[in-house]
């Protein structure tokens, strides 16, 4: 993860970014003062006073107020309004003491930025009205897409959330990697084989490489543009940089939530995100919480939970697993 640490180094990359990309019309300013920065302090492999929270789907359908919005409302219809797509983010810091927020969009606004037509089905999921199944349905794509007239509606997003935050916590903005976005792509919707994407990489190699091109080099502009918008901190698209001829660096390493902790043995360059289990009561969230800090430590990571937050749990076993996290941290640390 790229964090921005302050708000200098955020004012400068947003000019910096006006003056080399010529898509960027106009920069955000005057943004609140970032009141809690225990999330970016965690991702630079730093103590904060406690071990920050974020959790995948956190404005999510477990929320009755999450799905009072969307009632009714298509999916990505709300995905393409800023004021939605902020009152949806918003939502879970109103109710717990998340470290940190993430916009509300979906990565599939990528394809749909490239010409592809993308519905979300009840009970199905995302779906490709006419995927991709052959090296010549590439010609249906944009050459070259215009970001910041197709995905405006995002930057639009993340800045005003930005102002309406306050300063509580920072914005996350995000994007799907290339293969993930050629996969649904080809595969029409969501797939747990990926085999017919993985054919046309064997099939059409050089087809493959187009599209993925095609695909990082919008990613790339979209991330420029998110940052630009006020993100101050972004999901990488790809999940390594070399950096030298030896070293490589994890911008990002996930553990599954079966791993069992033990710090003698877990050494990593940048930023933990440590995965949550699932538990039957608050008695128990509390329990396994504090064992799987107490085998983690309290530096350098972010608690999440690996499977997200799904539409059945309980809002406040949520909770408690958010208190949990920061006041059995709180104590490891006094007791250093």
């Amino acid at each position: 993860m790229k964090c921005l640490s302050d708000s200098h180094k955020q004012q400068n990359s947003t000019i910096f970014l006006m003056k080399k990309n010529k898509f960027l019309n106009a920069g955000p300013k005057d943004f609140p003062e970032l009141k809690n920065d225990t999330f970016l302090r965690a991702a630079r492999g730093e103590e904060p006073e406690h071990v920050p929270v974020w959790c995948m789907r956190q404005a999510g359908r477990y929320l009755p107020e999450f799905r009072e919005i969307r009632a009714g409302k298509d999916f990505f219809d709300t995905c393409r309004s800023p004021e939605n797509c902020c009152e949806l983010t918003l939502q879970p810091l109103r109710r717990f003491p998340f470290d940190a927020s993430i916009i509300f969009s979906d990565i599939l606004v990528i394809p749909q930025a490239m010409g592809m037509e993308v519905q979300m089905l009840t009970g199905k999921g995302p779906t490709f009205t006419d995927p991709l199944k052959e090296p010549e349905d590439l010609q249906r794509l944009r050459a070259k897409v215009d970001v910041n007239k197709e995905l405006d509606y995002v930057f639009k997003a993340i800045t005003l959330t930005r102002h309406k935050i306050e300063g509580k916590v920072p914005l996350i903005g995000f994007t799907g990697a290339p293969w993930t976005l050629m996969s649904y792509m080809i595969e029409g919707g969501g797939s747990t084989t990926h085999s017919k994407a993985k054919r046309w990489l064997y099939r059409h190699p050089d087809s493959s490489h187009m599209l993925l091109k095609m695909l990082a080099d919008v990613i790339v502009e979209y991330l420029v543009g998110q940052v630009a918008a006020g993100a101050q901190v972004r999901t990488p698209p790809f999940s390594e940089l070399c950096i030298g001829k030896k070293k490589m660096l994890r911008l990002r390493t996930a553990l599954f939530w079966s791993f069992e902790p033990n710090p003698n043995r877990i050494q990593f360059d940048f930023v933990v995100v440590m995965w949550g289990r699932n538990a039957c009561d608050q008695e128990q969230i509390s329990d396994v919480v504090r064992k799987m800090l107490e085998g983690f430590g309290t530096r350098g990571y972010i608690a999440n939970l690996g499977h997200g937050l799904y539409p059945d749990m309980d809002p406040e076993n949520v909770g408690a697993f958010v208190d949990a996290v920061h006041q059995h941290s709180k104590l490891l640390i006094k007791q250093k």
